[in-house]
Order: structure tokens, then C-alpha cells, then sequence
């Protein structure tokens, strides 16, 4: 019989990325384990079956010892096996689960049935993605309408995608190359048609891709432009003192909340903040805000959210230069959302 390796025949996907390897290896180790207790199993099935036969119609079965011995073999190894896994998968948990700093943030948006997929740089894609080799890539994703799956076999990836909410899931490729892109979770007729590519290019390729197609701008730079067309700038000014508090330098930051709480400002709690502005007041503000609910989509709000995270401790003003209490005219330039 020629081996399944010898004629090319795929046993599993490419490994594309600086994670493949530990999955397959924990797969693996499970596989192996599996394997070893149904031959055990088995073997003690057919070895008892054929050694204690009734022989004669007769033969009665002999009395049985207690061993306590073998009681607690069989306890303990099979739990030292199972928490070695369960260590084991906590922990490649946990390293996928956490970007590096610094990692290029990707927006995903799922659809029935398609990916929409944004660059900082202001790129958008449709069941394409492009990524440099050997740079992490963070990606960001929501849904507009029901559950998804965004899988990427060659990198051992796949996370669901949510509407009415962020999660986030990262890679670094290390081959360049074309890989599938799937939904791995059933969403409608066309779930089977939800897939597309994903191209992993050298560095300089990958620049001169992002400089070659057209765009309207930078997603930062689109969003400031919602934000000024939706009127925020007139409640969240820059160097405070408005209706709203100053955007500036919060992302990620700590919000204390009127009733003593305090929330982390990630792009969950941006989205909630438009569109549902009074599920959480932040202290020393009144619950002024308008909802944008249905003036704005999810494509929409991952720009406001691109622009709000843009907003640094730079384009604040001098605090002596402001009055507390007192609103100042809006600064030229990029104002906080």
C-alpha cells in the first residue's frame, strides 16, 4: 500500500503561521492519546472476551477481589493525561488570544454572504485579504446581520463573528502565498458561497499594494470627517469643557462612570457610547447624547472608532489655557470625537 504522504494527499492544511505548529502538535498529542486507550480497550475486550469464555453450561464465575491498587492507577493516570491537555490547550489559548503590541489592526465586517474587510490606510476589500508576511496582523470583527465564523485553515484560526459586537483574532503568516478564507458557522442559504482568500505578500509587495489602489482617504481620516458631519465636535471638544467628554488620548483608557464604576474605553464600549450613549454616563456628564442608531453602519462606526483611537495627548490644548467649566471654541484642525 503506497503511503498517503508519498502520493501528495493532504492530511491536514499548510502551515502558514508562527501558530500552526502548536495546534497541530496539541492535535496531535490528543490524536495519540485517543489511539492508545481504544487499542487498550479493545485489546482488554476481545483478551477477557476469549480468556473468560463459559466453557460449560455449568461453570459459574468466580468471586472477585477489590484491588484498590489498580482502582487509583486507573483514577490518576487517565486525570494527569487529561489536565496535561487541558494545560496545554489553556496555554496555546491564552498566546492566541492576546495581539502583540504593535500588531497591524485589520476591520472585519461579515455579512450574508461576504467579508468586507478595511485597512487602516483606507483599503477595502470583499472576500480578499491582503497581509504582509511576518507582521502580526490583529483583526477586528463584527457582523451586520447574524453569526459567522471567520476560519483561516493554514493558520489555525477561526473566531466568531458577532453582530452587536467586537472579537478579535490575530495571526502572523509565514509563507507567502494564497490561502482559503471560509465562514465556518452556517448563516443562510449561501453559507457554502461565504469564503474568498487570503494573500500573504512580502513586505515591499505588499506596500506598493497598499499604494496602488484607490482610495478616499485613511480610515482616521474618513471618520473625522463623520464626526464632523454628525455634529459631535460641537459636545466633545478637544480641550474640554463641552457637553461631552473630551475624546482625546482616551482609547484604552480608564472611564469613571456616575455610579462609581469604571470601564475600560475599547472599541466595545465606543460603539455602545453611539449608539446607545445612556447605558453608561460618565461621572461629571449629563445623558444629553442622541442615539445614532440607524444613521450609521457598522462600516460606519469602525471608521469613528479608527478616529477616535487616533486622537493623542498631542492634539490637546495647554489645561491653563482653559477655564473649568467653561467651553472653549473648538481649536482648528482635527477636533475629538
Amino acid at each position: 500500500m503506497i503511503p498517503l504522504l508519498a502520493i501528495g494527499f493532504p492530511l491536514y492544511p499548510e502551515q502558514a503561521s508562527t501558530i500552526s505548529q502548536d495546534v497541530d502538535m496539541l492535535f496531535l498529542f490528543e490524536m495519540a492519546v485517543a489511539l492508545f486507550f481504544t487499542v487498550v480497550i479493545f485489546a482488554a475486550v476481545f483478551y477477557f472476551a476469549i480468556r473468560y469464555r463459559r466453557r460449560s453450561p455449568d461453570e459459574t464465575t468466580q468471586p472477585l477481589h477489590e484491588s484498590h491498587a489498580l482502582e487509583i492507577a486507573w483514577t490518576i493516570f487517565p486525570l494527569v493525561v487529561s489536565m496535561a491537555m487541558f494545560g496545554w490547550a489553556g496555554w496555546l489559548y491564552f498566546k492566541n488570544s492576546r495581539p502583540p503590541v504593535g500588531s497591524t489592526e485589520l476591520y472585519v465586517v461579515g455579512k450574508q454572504w461576504m467579508w468586507k474587510i478595511q485597512h487602516p490606510e483606507g483599503q477595502r476589500e470583499i472576500n480578499e485579504m491582503h497581509v504582509p508576511v511576518g507582521r502580526p496582523i490583529k483583526l477586528i470583527m463584527t457582523s451586520e446581520d447574524v453569526i459567522h465564523s471567520y476560519y483561516l485553515p493554514a493558520f489555525r484560526i477561526k473566531q466568531d463573528v458577532i453582530p452587536g459586537r467586537y472579537t478579535t483574532q490575530w495571526f502572523q503568516a509565514t509563507k507567502p502565498g494564497k490561502y482559503h478564507l471560509f465562514c465556518a458557522e452556517y448563516c443562510g442559504t449561501l453559507h457554502s458561497a461565504m469564503g474568498g482568500w487570503v494573500y500573504v505578500m512580502e513586505p515591499a509587495d505588499y506596500e506598493a499594494w497598499l499604494s496602488g489602489g484607490a482610495t478616499v482617504g485613511t480610515m482616521p481620516a474618513t471618520g473625522e470627517k463623520i464626526f464632523q458631519r454628525l455634529g459631535c465636535a460641537t459636545c466633545h471638544v478637544s480641550q474640554g469643557g463641552g457637553r461631552g467628554p473630551s475624546l482625546v488620548d482616551l482609547f484604552n483608557k480608564p472611564v469613571q462612570m456616575q455610579d462609581g464604576s469604571k470601564v475600560v474605553a475599547d472599541e466595545g464600549y465606543i460603539r455602545e457610547s453611539i449608539l446607545n450613549p445612556n447605558a453608561k454616563i460618565v461621572a461629571g456628564f449629563q445623558p444629553v447624547m442622541p442615539t445614532f442608531q440607524g444613521q450609521v453602519n457598522e462600516e460606519t462606526l469602525l471608521q469613528l472608532i479608527a478616529y477616535i483611537k487616533s486622537l493623542g495627548k498631542t492634539e490637546a490644548q495647554p489645561a491653563e489655557t482653559a477655564e473649568p467649566g467653561k467651553s472653549k471654541a473648538p481649536a482648528k484642525g482635527p477636533k475629538a470625537p
